[in-house]
């Protein structure tokens, strides 16, 4: 089989929204954390070392501030300049924003997957416009990169939504089954074309953070 695109979805490092606890939407979000963007240098130097004959040649990102900050350290490692995609936001949380998460999902009564047709609060988007414009904005870009190997610094949110993308899961089947996604970890989609000239996308890596475990990796 031949490989002939690949997607590269990384979520963003450690961000400081992240050690409080606290929602980090457009208003509010503060950026990465020091270890948060150390753990981006290593997925960078990761990326940077890969042996692969299809270089990255795109590199687009959210326009959230942790996920921006992503965005410029991957990109000085690559050579790249970011592409801000706004519909590659994380959920749009209305009156939520900047307030704690544990409260905010006592008062929901769960995770925005649970009533994917309700919005969490005030203003807030529910889960499903949430899936509807995340997955829109990702067939845009691989329409436009035909046969290119593509890189985004991503929310956890928009791995999930390439879950519910590439495998069409209906809407509301996201309460049952997710997918775990840890700071600066890797999700690899391949598209692969076989001899009778089918095309599949695959998935490669889900959740990779080997590189964020140099010596590990090394004694192994």
């Amino acid at each position: 089989m031949t490989i002939t695109t690949e997607l590269l979805l990384a979520r963003h490092g450690e961000a400081h929204c992240n050690t409080t606890g606290h929602v980090g939407g457009e208003s509010t979000c503060t950026g990465l954390t020091e270890r948060g963007r150390d753990q981006i240098r290593l997925l960078a130097h990761q990326l940077r070392q890969e042996d692969t004959t299809a270089p990255i040649s795109a590199l687009y990102t959210s326009p959230r501030r942790r996920t921006l900050d992503t965005a410029d350290l991957l990109g000085d490692a690559l050579g790249l300049e970011p592409r801000v995609d706004p519909a590659l936001r994380g959920l749009d949380h209305g009156d939520a924003d900047g307030k704690h998460w544990t409260s905010v999902k006592t008062r929901f009564g769960g995770r925005p997957q649970r009533y994917p047709d309700r919005p969490i609060a005030a203003g807030a988007e529910a889960w499903n416009g949430y899936l509807a414009r995340c997955q829109t904005a990702l067939h845009t870009i691989l329409d436009r990169h035909p046969g290119e190997r593509i890189l985004i610094a991503a929310h956890g949110e928009t791995i999930e939504a390439s879950f519910a993308f590439f495998y069409r899961l209906p809407p509301g089947e996201h309460e049952h089954a997710g997918q775990i996604t840890s700071h600066a970890c890797l999700t690899h989609w391949q598209r692969h074309r076989n001899r009778f000239g089918h095309e599949v996308w695959m998935l490669a890596s889900h959740n990779d953070t080997r590189h964020l475990h140099p010596q590990t990796k090394a004694r192994g």
